[in-house]
């Protein structure tokens, strides 16, 4: 097999989840051999769908999707499913075959040691934290060794040294890689080619190179698309012009005009779409529970993790949060982060004491604050000390939460549409503590900014945990708490 051969290709593919919720609309593409390409699009265009056609997982309404004879695919989901949490890391990776392994120890050993992580194959999943179960999804796939390999938001939860290992590892794998990330600068170091899926049009436009290329190249379209359009409404009006000044000289003028009202009719006829941009979530604030004084949140020790022995040890502490103090928590994956914000947020921490009658709104990075079952609708007037629904349906819509979004159940969303429903509900529920747990992953790069700017403003106690240290340069941090040191 050449590395020019095509190993995935779509032709004329539809795809639509009952008959209103339309997602792919004839869409052709194709894979080649060993190249490394990226899935890019607005949260909710479709990018796990596409992931699930390949896998055959789902299968199309119309058109044929074509996968090379013997070609092995595997998947690093974005998310462990709970009923793989209370298996042991042995037989978590005895899933991934649908076959008996017989040498699956020695298998396990050497793809834990690609993916950075040491574990003892009798341990519990559920132990493991957030960037470390991450982890072993991305092993699951690669113990595999498969002809394509398909990795869905693989930086989620990673620390830096996760994702730089990660990095290296895509960059010297000579097979087929295809990534969906909204990691701009993850992808763009190791990206052959892009699929962006356009969620107004329903198509994937194909573009060689990476993000950066690509934004060059539909920058360039738009401008030249206006350009056109401009021209031909110039045209259009100088023609009306003429059809009017005529009309009102009658007799053989009146045929004149009538020829230029047609010309300018054949002119609107060529004016092309302008290439719609994915659209951001409009700026917000999250409001802080008013009349709060004193010490919102105090903290005089916590446990961490000891990431070899995984045993843990008690350290001592002397932060206080007061009104319009913002925290951050630092230290590497599997050291405790996750388990302090949820102590915190549940006021189960033994030394930590938050101010009685404070609000806590807690993003967790696995939306489990969320009920799956209830509808976006119900969500978000949950959390409303009164229920206004135009005021919920306005939050809703700053959030991109539109149409028939807002009567979808939760579990049926996208991770990233998820995460746009958590912090439609934070500015919905007012909290006076705010804790947030890796509140980057799954969100479209475009609106981190917007998000940044908001956390930035909060003005009640915020505690952060995030690994993108672009997003966390653009928020006010007044005090840092390094787990590690």
């Amino acid at each position: 097999m050449s590395r020019e051969e095509v190993i995935v290709r779509f032709d004329s593919v539809s795809f639509e989840y009952g008959h209103n919720k339309p997602i792919l609309d004839e869409v052709s593409f194709s894979v080649r051999k060993g190249t490394k390409i990226t899935v890019m699009g607005q949260n909710g265009a479709g990018k796990s769908t596409l992931f699930k056609l390949i896998t055959k997982a789902l299968e199309p309404e119309d058109g044929d999707i074509h996968i090379g004879q013997g070609i092995t695919i595997a998947v690093s989901r974005q998310v462990i499913q709970p009923d793989e949490l209370p298996l042991t890391v042995r037989e978590f990776f005895e899933r991934s075959f649908d076959h008996k392994v017989y040498d699956i120890d020695p298998r396990i050993d050497a793809v834990l040691e690609i993916v950075n992580l040491h574990a003892p194959h009798d341990r519990i999943i559920k132990t493991f934290s957030g960037g470390q179960k991450a982890r072993l999804l991305l092993a699951s796939a690669l113990i595999q060794k498969p002809d394509v390999l398909m990795l869905d938001e693989p930086t989620n939860n990673l620390d830096q040294a996760g994702i730089t290992h990660l990095t290296d590892f895509i960059k010297n794998y000579s097979k087929t890689c295809i990534v969906i990330s909204h990691d701009a600068e993850f992808l763009n170091s190791f990206t052959d080619g892009v699929l962006y899926l356009d969620v107004f049009t329903r198509k994937v436009e194909q573009y060689v190179g990476n993000y950066f290329d690509l934004l060059k190249e539909i920058t360039a379209r738009i401008e030249k698309e206006n350009r056109k359009n401009a021209q031909l409404a110039k045209e259009i009006q100088e023609n009306k012009d003429r059809a009017n000044f005529f009309a009102n000289k009658g007799g053989q003028m009146r045929l004149v005009a009538k020829r230029m009202r047609e010309k300018a009719e054949e002119l609107e006829e060529e004016k092309v779409d302008v290439r719609r941009e994915d659209k951001t979530i409009r700026s917000f604030i999250i409001p802080s529970q008013p009349d709060l004084l004193g010490d919102i949140l105090t903290i005089n020790g916590f446990t961490t993790m000891n990431p070899k022995t995984h045993k843990p040890v008690t350290r001592k502490a002397k932060i206080i949060l007061k009104k319009n103090q913002h925290l951050l928590l630092q230290g590497p994956n599997g050291i405790g982060k996750s388990t302090l914000l949820e102590s915190l947020a549940h006021g189960t921490a033994k030394d930590a004491a938050i101010l009685d009658g404070v609000k806590v709104g807690y993003y967790r990075q696995d939306f489990s604050t969320l009920n799956f079952n209830d509808t976006v609708y119900d969500s978000l007037l949950s959390v409303m000390e009164k229920h206004i629904e135009e005021n919920m349906r306005s939050v809703a819509a700053g959030f991109l939460i539109t149409g028939e979004m807002i009567k979808t159940k939760i579990g049926d969303l996208s991770e990233g549409q998820k995460g746009l429903v958590a912090f439609a509900r934070l500015v919905l529920q007012k909290p006076g503590l705010l804790i947030l747990d890796e509140p980057t992953n799954h969100i479209n790069f475009r609106h981190l900014p917007i998000i940044a700017a908001a956390l930035d403003k909060y003005q009640g106690a915020m505690v952060l945990v995030s690994h993108v240290p672009e997003f966390v340069q653009q928020i006010r941090i007044d005090e840092v708490l390094d787990l590690e040191k």
